[in-house]
């Protein structure tokens, strides 16, 4: 355990190293944060309501999506792919070390770097803005909420590994994760509330793993969500974790199985 928690340490102190890189990355989050808030401000003013949403809801959502996607689809294991391509895995299947524990407590490290810098750029915001933001007393919603992103943290380094394995077959992995973390986004909820499309949609995505990582949780500290469906949705996600397992571990021993360290 001691290893993996060097590693994330290393992961923090390396987002540091290429500052510039680091604070353009910052910038450009807080321009996309005042974008979508502008965006919803003047689609909903105040004391008006837009698809069953008031603007203190939509604010909220959109803001928390800020946060929960700052902890659930932060990531560093997208290397994996080039680590396969480039041959460098050979030397991690020779360490008496679990593979995808490194990648995870890299992921662990970056998280935390994403989650403190996500809170501070959201605190300027209220300073200077003062919006609308509600906020969650109730105990239970906000345990609930804590467990839904954990799970989808999970949920979302098993997505992210089963795109690396891409490298095994195709030296071109940058191109189909590209457009599957687009889809994967959308289909999140990382940009409106999934529960206004329509219906019979939203009754098919819900049961989909991807709600699951920002939506599901945002709407539990919203308070949206009654006890049982609060299990259910927690289930749910326990299964696609389950699901997402057993795929990823197929397909990795899979890719090892032709494996050539090409490369190296």
């Amino acid at each position: 355990m001691r290893r993996y928690v060097q590693i994330a340490k290393n992961t923090w102190d390396e987002t540091f190293t290429y500052r510039f890189s680091f604070i353009t990355y910052r910038i450009r989050n807080i321009l996309q944060i005042l974008t979508v808030y502008y965006l919803w401000t003047f689609f909903i003013p105040q004391n008006t309501t837009f698809l069953g949403y008031t603007q203190s809801q939509m604010l909220t959502y959109i803001l928390a999506t800020m946060i929960v996607s700052s902890v659930v689809m932060a990531t560093r294991s997208q290397a994996i792919g080039n680590d396969i391509n480039q041959g460098n895995l050979s030397s991690f299947l020779l360490k008496p070390m679990n593979y995808f524990g490194y990648w995870f407590a890299r992921d662990i490290g970056d998280k935390a770097v994403n989650l403190l810098f996500s809170i501070a750029e959201l605190t300027l915001l209220f300073m200077l803005l003062h919006p609308p933001f509600f906020m969650q007393t109730n105990p239970f919603f906000l345990v609930s909420a804590i467990l839904s992103i954990s799970l989808g943290t999970i949920l979302y380094f098993y997505f992210s590994v089963l795109m690396g394995c891409f490298g095994f077959w195709s030296n071109e992995i940058w191109g189909p994760r590209f457009v599957f973390y687009q889809l994967l986004s959308f289909f999140a909820g990382s940009l409106f509330p999934l529960d206004i499309l329509p219906k019979n949609l939203y009754a098919v995505i819900e049961y989909l793993p991807f709600s699951y990582l920002l939506y599901f949780p945002i709407k539990i500290y919203l308070g949206d969500l009654s006890i049982l469906m609060i299990i259910k949705g927690l289930l749910i996600t326990g299964f696609w974790i389950g699901v997402m397992h057993l795929l990823v571990s197929r397909v990795w021993n899979k890719g090892l199985r032709i494996y050539t360290a090409y490369g190296r």
